[in-house]
């Protein structure tokens, strides 16, 4: 079943990067009592989620807070490590919080995972966007195309705040 409006999130530990390292994070922690833009991608590193989405939300990120979005996280099912590093090279700092979903858990609890077995990518997460309220799922936008990150992109979110 997948998660739709209206929907409180899971209760999920995920990962992220700081300077001491891998260091959990519940979804309590990360999308409670706050206006949160949540978009996740099938890979760190692939094609469109670099060249289209994440930079698309970097780009937006000003515009994202200025409508009320208190914290923009980057989600996929790669390992913190690799978040990082993709956040790194990409520019994410004081941007994006880039978080990992290594063992799909969160992916899979949300409905949003897809097999990615064919292209030797295992269990990964479909590309969507949302907005979040107080760990409340208001908005969803699953993509159609997923070699595209318009319908989950950082323009079509931003239309619908306010």
């Amino acid at each position: 079943m997948t998660i739709k409006p209206g929907d409180k999130l899971p209760d999920v530990t995920l990962m992220h990067l700081t300077d001491a390292g891998p260091t959990p994070i519940g979804t309590d922690e990360l999308f409670g009592g706050k206006t949160v833009a949540l978009f996740a991608v099938p890979g760190a590193f692939t094609p469109t989620c670099s060249n289209q989405h994440l930079p698309g939300f970097i780009e937006k990120s000003e515009e994202l807070r200025a409508a009320g979005v208190d914290t923009i996280v980057c989600l996929s099912v790669n390992d913190a490590f690799v978040m990082g590093a993709w956040g790194k090279q990409q520019g994410t700092a004081g941007k994006v919080m880039m978080v990992g979903d290594g063992n799909a858990e969160f992916t899979e609890k949300m409905g949003l995972s897809m097999d990615g077995s064919g292209f030797g990518m295992g269990k990964r997460s479909v590309r969507y966007s949302m907005i979040i309220r107080d760990g409340v799922v208001e908005q969803l936008n699953v993509e159609k195309n997923p070699g595209q990150a318009v319908d989950s992109g950082a323009e079509n979110l931003l239309s619908q705040l306010g």
